[in-house]
C-alpha cells in the first residue's frame, strides 16, 4: 500500500472514530442543578443528555437523585429535570425517601420551589406511601393506672387519620 492510501484510510478511520463518538451518547456519571437559594440537586445516572437552548436534562437507567437540603433521596428509571420550571419529573419505579418518609409510585413530579410531591401510581394500582409521625412532646406519656378520668383521656388521644386525595 502506498504512502497516501494508508494516509487516506489512517484520516477515514479518524473520521469514522470522530462520527461514531459525536453521534453516540454518552453517559455523564453526574450532574448538579442549582436551586434559588436552597442548595445543590445532584443527578447520578447510566445515561444523561442535556439541552442548554431548552434547560431540560433527561436522565435514563438508574436514576438516583440527591438533595441534601430537604433531606431527599429519590430513584427511578427515568428523570427529566426543566431548569427554567424549576421541576422534575421522575418515571419508572420510583421511590423518594425524606426525613424519614417513604412515597412509591410510576410517575412522580417534584415542585422544587413549593417543595410539593404529585405522585401518580401505574393503571389499576395505587400510590403508596409511608409517613413518620412523631409523638407530641406535650402530651404526657401514657401511664397504666386506672386513675385516669375521661376527660385526661380525650386530651391524650389525638387524631392520627391521615387522608390523601388522589388528583383528578
Amino acid at each position: 500500500m502506498r504512502r497516501s492510501q494508508r494516509s487516506f484510510w489512517a484520516w477515514m478511520t479518524l473520521g469514522g472514530l470522530g462520527l461514531w463518538l459525536a453521534i453516540t451518547p454518552t453517559p455523564l456519571p453526574s450532574a448538579q442543578a442549582q436551586t434559588a437559594g436552597t442548595g445543590t440537586i445532584t443527578l447520578k445516572a447510566d445515561i444523561q443528555e442535556a439541552n442548554a437552548i431548552t434547560g431540560v436534562i433527561v436522565a435514563r437507567g438508574n436514576v438516583r437523585i440527591d438533595y441534601p437540603a430537604r433531606d431527599i433521596i429519590a430513584t427511578s428509571a427515568q428523570a427529566q429535570y426543566f431548569s427554567q420550571e424549576n421541576r422534575m419529573i421522575l418515571s419508572g419505579n420510583v421511590v423518594v425517601l425524606q426525613e424519614g418518609n417513604r412515597l412509591e409510585a410510576e410517575t412522580v413530579t417534584y415542585l422544587v420551589d413549593e417543595g410539593r410531591f404529585i405522585a401518580l401510581p401505574q393503571p389499576n394500582n395505587q400510590v403508596e406511601t409511608t409517613y413518620l409521625i412523631q409523638d407530641n412532646p406535650t402530651s404526657p406519656a401514657a401511664t397504666d393506672t386506672d386513675e385516669e378520668t375521661e376527660a385526661e383521656s380525650e386530651a391524650i388521644t389525638p387524631d392520627e387519620t391521615l387522608r390523601i386525595t388522589p388528583l383528578d
